[in-house]
């Protein structure tokens, strides 16, 4: 497992948002970010899920959370503009993206897969990405340090048989954190862009890939926070460019 202690207010002041941040790693990510002091921008495409979270949040009394309904397949770019012009509006910077949203789609042969399917699977997993962080990264610029996080996948550096849409997505996932970490070495050196592969975790999506494996042999998404702590946080600065196993 990644090895990290973050200090407890390692992310005090900061606003991060989270896609994908109903369920699973993305929900564990934005609670273990609130509960390290950061304000946390909520983006999903299920208000009561995302409602839970923040409600969570708010008990635990951690910096109050914000929550953004935005179904990423059918949302377009005046969206992500709107949802630009709203963070800045409300608090005028953005110190983190976490790149969490991410659909299976089917395991099956590529020789036989359905092309509406793979074009939604591509959608949200990477064009959403290019979206959210050219709407965003002028507010990030703003920012003292500000950090973006893709989430990668073993089959992301090696495909598999039967892994289709999405082993190709998180190909380009990787792609465009290493085209955009490049670039914004001159463009922008207080933002940087790295990868995360989280591994095999205890999730709903693994259950769906994995039907047959027990989910208790797994480590859960609280095991593997380390790696996302360190990414985000000032602990990381010198990191550009990296994809991380957190596991």
């Amino acid at each position: 497992m990644f090895d990290y202690q973050a200090p407890s207010q390692l992310l005090k002041d900061k606003v991060i948002l989270v896609t994908g941040a109903g369920d699973g790693i993305g929900k564990t990510a934005a609670i273990t970010y609130a509960k390290h002091g950061a304000t946390i921008i909520l983006l999903g495409r299920t208000t009561k899920k995302l409602e839970a979270v923040y409600d969570y949040i708010e008990k635990q009394q951690y910096p109050q959370a914000a929550i953004v309904p935005l179904n990423l397949d059918g949302a377009a770019e005046h969206d992500y503009i709107e949802l630009a012009n709203t963070i800045e509006s409300e608090f005028g910077h953005l110190d983190g993206i976490l790149h969490n949203a991410s659909l299976l789609g089917e395991r099956t042969s590529i020789a036989t897969y359905d092309p509406t399917l793979f074009e939604q699977v591509m959608r949200v997993n990477v064009t959403s990405q290019l979206l959210l962080n050219q709407a965003l990264l002028p507010l990030m610029q703003k920012a003292e340090y500000a950090s973006i996080i893709f989430t990668s996948s073993g089959v992301g550096r090696k495909a598999k048989a039967n892994w289709g849409a999405y082993a190709v997505s998180k190909f380009a996932t990787e792609a465009m954190m290493q085209l955009l970490s490049s670039e914004l070495e001159s463009l922008s050196p207080n933002v940087r862009a790295n990868a995360i592969n989280p591994g095999a975790t205890r999730t709903s999506m693994r259950a769906s890939a994995y039907p047959d494996e027990d989910p208790k042999t797994l480590p859960t998404p609280e095991d593997i926070m380390p790696a996302y702590l360190y990414l985000m946080g000032q602990d990381s600065l010198a990191i550009n460019g990296k994809s991380l196993d957190a596991q």
